[in-house]
């Protein structure tokens, strides 16, 4: 075949971020790269071949490659995606501007870490089954009905990309805002059978500013969940449950609407 214009992959400019805060002389500052598309080109790849050819120190996270451990979380042009599935081909002007997701600590150039984050997250909101009921291992499971295990595997595909995080206006002005990931997560386990908590339960854990009633409800989470969660419909349903409970000073009460 005839090397001509039309069977050349077009290049692509990439503006990346670097900077190491751990070392003193660094400065954050933006470094370009050009790279020749190629057939089916994701950001992942691009990255790769930008260390490979260019810059070996260049700084970003990676795992599964599949969309599945979220670990490749990034700023493209001011949204943040997964980079294992962003396509080239999806940026018609072929530039893409690369940066670290925000709220989360910079650990280099588009690194961050995400796990320190959701270990706070998951401690707040007490991310375990609460049961006075002991489990025997020696007898079979109690049964769950099918719609009701479905309910909660939904919530919990999840992948803890922080991705909802960085989309949050909320996240991003109060750092101790849990995010839709932690809205979910109670969410899922006021669906969940085994756990024993009420809804004065949840209303200690997410009853504030900081949780249920921060969010501003601008659907930035729903709108670039890779997993497409349903997070607005669970925070509205847990908004609307848990703005039943009053604080009366010496307890908690419900208040019945209608």
């Amino acid at each position: 075949m005839p090397d001509t214009a039309q069977n050349k992959g077009r290049m692509l400019t990439f503006e990346i971020l670097q900077y190491n805060p751990s070392d003193p002389q660094s400065k954050p500052h933006m470094v370009t790269y050009h790279l020749e598309e190629t057939l089916g080109m994701t950001l992942f790849v691009a990255l790769n071949m930008i260390r490979e050819k260019f810059e070996p120190d260049l700084a970003f996270d990676f795992v599964c490659r599949a969309g599945i451990c979220g670990s490749c979380g990034m700023m493209v042009n001011g949204k943040p995606l997964l980079a294992c599935r962003t396509l080239t081909k999806n940026y018609p002007d072929g530039v893409l501007r690369l940066m670290p997701m925000p709220s989360f600590k910079l650990i280099k150039d588009l690194s961050v870490v995400t796990g320190q984050w959701m270990d706070g997250m998951s401690k707040r909101v007490e991310s375990w089954i609460h049961s006075k009921e002991e489990v025997d291992l020696t007898k079979l499971e109690k049964r769950i009905e099918p719609e009701v295990a479905d309910a909660t595997f939904e919530l919990d595909r999840c992948i803890e990309c922080g991705i909802c995080v960085s989309s949050c206006a909320t996240a991003l002005m109060r750092p101790d805002f849990v995010g839709a990931v932690g809205l979910n997560r109670v969410a899922r386990f006021d669906v969940d059978p085994h756990d024993e908590r009420t809804a004065e339960d949840f209303y200690e854990l997410v009853g504030d500013d900081s949780g249920i009633f921060g969010c501003m409800t601008l659907l930035g989470c729903e709108d670039n969940c890779p997993k497409n969660l349903p997070l607005q419909e669970k925070i509205a349903y847990m908004r609307r449950k848990l703005a039943n409970v009053k604080d009366t000073g010496g307890g908690l009460e419900i208040r019945v609407e209608g």
